[in-house]
């Protein structure tokens, strides 16, 4: 007597699979797509997360502050304070639209009191304008300069007035040196690096770097201790000039750099002279 085969055989022009066959299928596809799922929330997770770096594109607000021109187009401005107490300074460096510094939009205006347009970037607490093309203006015409504020010694805060619309400005006490100290670091573009770019460092960003700062856009040297908190400085030479062409060649490379760090205001800048560092493995 012949023995009967029962082994479940699937006809692929048949309307539908026999069950156990059906239920096999549907069981693997189903861990199929289970492990594809926490695939991609294991790779989620063990990427490096975005910093909280931000460009309000599209966000044009107005300023009014002095010009520094050199080594790099910063805007002193008032932040809001207390009635009775000493003012307080933010110091926004400038860039130009596109891959430019702000030099040229700023040409003219050096210690004056000015307004103007621009889009806010920042990052870690240092925060950098965009300046709309054509916007600054001049605010006042400066009547007298660096007369001791009221009520305080002279290079602690000194006090312009600009006679035009009768406004006095204090200016905040000069830059202090911190010392000198060895960093190891990288150095990047501060526009990107601060928000326009994400992320706006390492060597995925080189090519990039290279053409902002070669346009104008101040390099900073960015640096972190050992509990991984990063700083970042704005370099200059040893005399204090910009240093954008004798960088290019190290941008995004693992730096060190032995100089002076100069706190001003809340900026911090290294001086240090371009020839002098040297690249770290």
């Amino acid at each position: 007597m012949a023995e009967h085969n029962n082994e479940e055989f699937y006809v692929g022009y048949l309307p539908q699979a026999p069950r156990g066959i059906g239920t096999r299928v549907r069981l693997t596809c189903l861990v199929l797509a289970l492990v594809a799922a926490l695939t991609a929330v294991a790779l989620v997770a063990g990427q490096h997360r975005f910093p909280a770096s931000f460009f309000e594109f599209g966000q044009v607000r107005q300023f009014e502050g002095i010009i520094f021109a050199e080594p790099y187009p910063v805007l002193l401005a008032r932040r809001p304070g207390q009635a009775g107490t000493l003012p307080c300074f933010s110091r926004y460096t400038l860039v130009a639209e596109g891959k430019h510094g702000a030099e040229k939009d700023v040409a003219g205006f050096d210690g004056r009191l000015v307004r103007l347009k621009g889009t806010l970037i920042y990052r870690d607490g240092v925060t950098m304008i965009e300046v709309v093309s054509g916007s600054v203006e001049a605010a006042g015409m400066q009547s007298d300069a660096a007369l001791p504020a009221p009520g305080e010694s002279p290079g602690t805060y000194t006090l312009r007035h600009y006679r035009e619309n009768s406004t006095f400005v204090y200016l905040p006490a000069p830059a202090k040196t911190l010392g000198t100290y060895t960093l190891t670091g990288e150095i990047v573009d501060s526009k990107c690096y601060l928000g326009v770019m994400n992320p706006g460092s390492t060597k995925v960003h080189r090519e990039c770097a290279v053409r902002c700062i070669s346009g104008g856009s101040p390099p900073m040297f960015v640096v972190k201790d050992a509990a991984g908190q990063t700083a970042t400085l704005l370099l200059v030479s040893a005399d204090g000039r910009e240093v954008n062409q004798e960088v290019l060649d190290l941008v995004a490379e693992p730096i060190e750099i032995t100089g002076q760090v100069v706190k001003d205001g809340d900026q911090l800048t290294l001086r240090a002279d371009p020839k002098t560092y040297r690249r770290v493995r």
